[in-house]
């Protein structure tokens, strides 16, 4: 029985994770109560989007299209799973970290739906960098394993921050969510480790230490400009992530 409720809520945490974290059709209805306790599986459903785009740059390589066309189908896929979710998020951390004057101005452009110079930039070099290690995988033959590690990855750090900073506004969606424990977060990152060390041996080591440094980096200069989280800052944080995930197991190859 006490295995049976075990993978109930882990089946119920992973339904969650991607219920949150993605735009997939899913059977049934989340347990919404669970809130921050099932943000453990955000690594897991980081492997959701990973692997359509894998699968859609492996089409596209089999049918002979150019590396640099395939990482951009690849790009577009993991976008459209997401609903650009994260990609909305680091626009908004880069027009309201460097927009405003004060905090409370800082958090009224992030919550404004208008996209500003810094939000264009911010996504221009992040979507530049990721086509152009995309790319590189794509040339090097292996895509699977770099890419399912790095969307694990990536979505660790997102936990970590919840779990170390207040949210920096009364709403949202990381307050809603709740904050984690650091348990929880403890838990995420094994979540993250395991499938980056199955798949990329032990390269995944400095991908994960590279992903947490820019992750951190980016809570405490949150920290200091708006006193907390939000999740545009958690959007940011997995897009910075992901890139230098993505960076170091492209090196390796």
């Amino acid at each position: 029985m006490a295995n049976r409720d075990i993978l109930r809520q882990f089946s119920g945490d992973l339904r969650l994770a991607l219920g949150l974290l993605t735009r997939l059709p899913l059977p049934g209805t989340p347990d919404m109560a669970r809130g921050a306790q099932a943000a453990w599986a955000w690594p897991l459903a980081g492997l959701a989007p990973a692997a359509l785009a894998a699968l859609a740059m492996t089409l596209g390589s089999a049918l002979g299209v150019l590396p640099g066309v395939t990482a951009a189908l690849g790009l577009a896929v993991s976008v459209m799973v997401t609903g650009a979710m994260h990609e909305d998020g680091l626009a908004d951390t880069a027009d309201g970290l460097w927009g405003g004057w004060t905090p409370e101005r800082r958090l009224e452009i992030m919550k404004d739906s208008r996209i500003g110079a810094y939000g264009v930039i911010a996504l221009i070099l992040s979507l530049l960098a990721r086509w152009s290690l995309l790319a590189g995988i794509v040339a090097s033959g292996s895509l699977w394993a770099p890419l399912l590690a790095a969307g694990a990855i990536s979505r660790a750090p997102m936990v970590l921050l919840m779990a170390w900073m207040e949210p920096a506004r009364e709403g949202g969606l990381s307050r809603a969510v709740g904050r984690p424990s650091m348990e929880t977060a403890g838990l995420a990152v094994l979540a993250a480790a395991l499938p980056a060390l199955l798949l990329s041996g032990p390269g995944a080591v400095l991908a994960i230490l590279a992903a947490f440094a820019v992750a951190l980096g980016l809570g405490r200069i949150a920290q200091a400009k708006i006193g907390g989280q939000t999740g545009d800052i958690l959007g940011a944080s997995q897009q910075l992530a992901e890139i230098a995930a993505l960076s170091v197991l492209a090196a390796s190859l």
